[in-house]
């Protein structure tokens, strides 16, 4: 006969499974730009904007190559079709560096649109399992673009050296361009990046926005072509300010700046503000849906 005492029998209550820490998603605020926390995860920004240069070539034959062939090969195409067969005018430049010195921007701008518009789904492991600021996310997409055109930019120099163009006093405003075309390219990728996470369908739209935008954008011809008042509102294309620019700055092109110019300059300030607040208005049911 088998005697159990009293001191013999468990009365705690019976131990539960662990249930995994939920992922702290974050409040959503429309007060801006969360600047401290973007400070706080500078390392995973970093870390972020690096695994992508090195994804981006590895096993690659041409490796970093491939971010001066791609505006390369599109000015020869250009200078063939546009500049020998349909006579699009050029301010008096020569049309293949004329094309050049508009693609060395563009292609930074199309290629950061389109990794930023994917960056969230890209990071949807990440983005699921802990808490950082989003908008890293397309923000490290974005600044991966710079190495590509720090190479463009020096078969640019490259080629005005070689046509008799040098550097002047306004190649300083390069900078200034530069930043309005990662804004204007990060303003538009947090309208996208976004949207893809519910649908998915933006990753088939985005290679036609570019597209269409591009020939929206005085890539192939000058915007001299445009008379006033229309000329102006071209500017509402925030590219197109950008490209003049680039043009005048470097190419000593008469007709950039102006009103032009500071309508773009509005339209990327509008886009970039409006794309944050609707990125940090819907940021909070990333985790849920992605």
């Amino acid at each position: 006969m088998i005697t159990i005492h009293s001191n013999q029998i468990d009365n705690s209550p019976p131990k539960t499974q662990s249930r995994p820490t939920p992922v702290r998603r974050e409040a959503g605020s429309r007060k801006g730009l969360r600047f401290r926390e973007l400070i706080q995860f500078r390392e995973l920004l970093v870390f972020l904007a690096w695994r992508d240069i090195k994804v981006r070539y590895k096993q690659t034959v041409l490796g970093g190559l491939w971010a001066i062939i791609q505006p390369l090969m599109t000015m020869v195409v250009f200078s063939i079709f546009f500049g020998r067969l349909a006579k699009i005018p050029s301010d008096g430049i020569p049309y293949p560096i004329f094309s050049y010195a508009a693609l060395t921007p563009w292609t930074l701008f199309s290629n950061s649109l389109t990794k930023a518009s994917t960056s969230l789904v890209g990071n949807a492991n990440l983005v699921r399992k802990i808490y950082f600021p989003r908008i890293i996310s397309p923000i490290a997409a974005v600044l991966t673009g710079a190495v590509d055109f720090a190479l463009a930019f020096i078969i640019l120099i490259g080629m005005m050296f070689a046509y008799g163009y040098y550097p002047t006093w306004r190649i300083i405003w390069v900078l200034p361009l530069l930043l309005l075309t990662m804004l204007t390219s990060l303003g538009a990728g947090l309208w996208l990046a976004a949207l893809n996470v519910t649908y998915r369908d933006i990753r088939y739209i985005v290679p036609f926005l570019t597209q269409i935008w591009m020939f929206a954008t005085p890539v192939a011809y000058p915007g001299s072509m445009l008379d006033e008042p229309w000329r102006s509102l071209y500017g509402l294309n925030p590219m197109a300010g950008v490209i003049e620019g680039f043009r005048w700055a470097l190419l000593g092109s008469e007709t950039a700046a102006g009103p032009i110019f500071l309508v773009s300059v509005t339209a990327v300030c509008v886009m970039f503000f409006s794309g944050m607040v609707y990125f940090q208005k819907v940021e909070r049911h990333f985790a849920d849906v992605i």
